[in-house]
């Protein structure tokens, strides 16, 4: 979800778009499972968001201890204050809160919480270099709830949809998804300029349901239906569109959206369930490889050129917080 989950550092300035959009991700998924266990029809217990986000902070900070050691560095939570320290759990904060309400994990609250962990955790092993710096590439909720379905496929499954507007009347049905298309729409066009990936996610979408219809005689109403619902307002604003994990180009983002759209059409003709999820596992796969890809033929072409490879690793590397390609 929006998961925006993205990696900004600790101290980053209060003007710093990534972080006013860090803040805003953090506020608005906060408000919309406050508003979804009081008034929209939210079926977890309570006690549940407030377990997701003690794991996801647990997870973090003891993983953060680790990489610091690893990399020889300091944490980066330590010495950065009450509001650098707020500031690094936000990403943590997000990832627990989108897991939570996006799963039904019945009783099994322990699954629940295991995507929380592999989530938070994804982010300090799946990095590839960018621009000089180890990046992760994995949408952490996503990346959580995708390897939790594998592991416990027979016990529980994406919260349906109806439960984001079951006890709301006809018009606040109408109302929520608004909001939530006008709210993401905003924070992505002003802080996380993603537009182009929006875009792009979108327009394929269409596409790929015109196609299967036109090829494959799928019903087109039935292609196109999962556009309507407010699932996919809070995938297309919030979980595809997460800075930390999407490529920052227009022309890229554009690119990584529409192939976000091919993978989903694929995996349905496939009959893969949760198609959504495992699309964007794929093709956040796929761009990890690629940024990996490049990084070695670069260093290989550098050596070649009899330039000297640098010894540290690409995270020790000094620079500013790095951008996807």
């Amino acid at each position: 979800m929006t998961s925006a989950h993205t990696a900004a550092t600790a101290k980053a300035p209060v003007r710093d778009p990534r972080y006013l959009a860090l803040r805003n991700f953090a506020v608005s998924i906060s408000v919309f499972n406050i508003l979804g266990y009081a008034v929209l029809g939210f079926e977890q217990p309570w006690l549940w968001p407030i377990l997701a986000v003690l794991t996801g902070y647990a997870t973090e900070l003891a993983l953060e201890v680790v990489s610091a050691w690893s990399q020889r560095r300091g944490a980066r939570f330590l010495g950065a204050g009450p509001r650098g320290f707020i500031v690094f759990l936000l990403p943590s904060h997000i990832t627990a809160l989108a897991v939570n309400m996006l799963l039904y994990v019945n009783n099994q609250v322990s699954a629940m919480l295991f995507a929380v962990f592999v989530g938070v955790a994804g982010k300090h092993v799946l990095q590839a270099p960018v621009a000089g710096r180890m990046r992760h590439y994995m949408n952490p909720s996503n990346f959580g709830i995708v390897v939790a379905l594998l592991c416990f496929s027979r016990w529980i499954s994406i919260a349906p949809p109806y439960e984001f507007t079951e006890n709301a009347n006809t018009l606040f049905r109408v109302f929520v998804p608004l909001v939530l298309v006008t709210s993401g729409t905003v924070i992505n066009g002003v802080l996380t300029k993603r537009i182009p990936l929006i875009l792009g996610w979108v327009g394929g979408f269409v596409i790929q349901a015109f196609l299967r219809h036109w090829i494959w005689h799928v019903a087109l109403m039935g292609a196109l239906g999962p556009m309507t619902g407010v699932a996919f307002a809070l995938y297309t604003n919030y979980m595809i569109t997460d800075p930390g994990t999407t490529p920052v180009k227009a022309r890229n983002q554009f690119m990584f959206g529409s192939s976000v759209a091919v993978a989903y059409g694929v995996l349905m003709l496939c009959n893969v369930v949760y198609t959504l999820f495992f699309a964007t596992v794929v093709v956040c796969g796929l761009r990890g490889a690629g940024l990996w890809g490049i990084h070695l033929v670069r260093r290989a072409q550098s050596r070649r050129a009899g330039s000297r490879a640098p010894d540290a690793p690409v995270g020790e590397r000094p620079g500013s917080e790095a951008v996807a390609a």
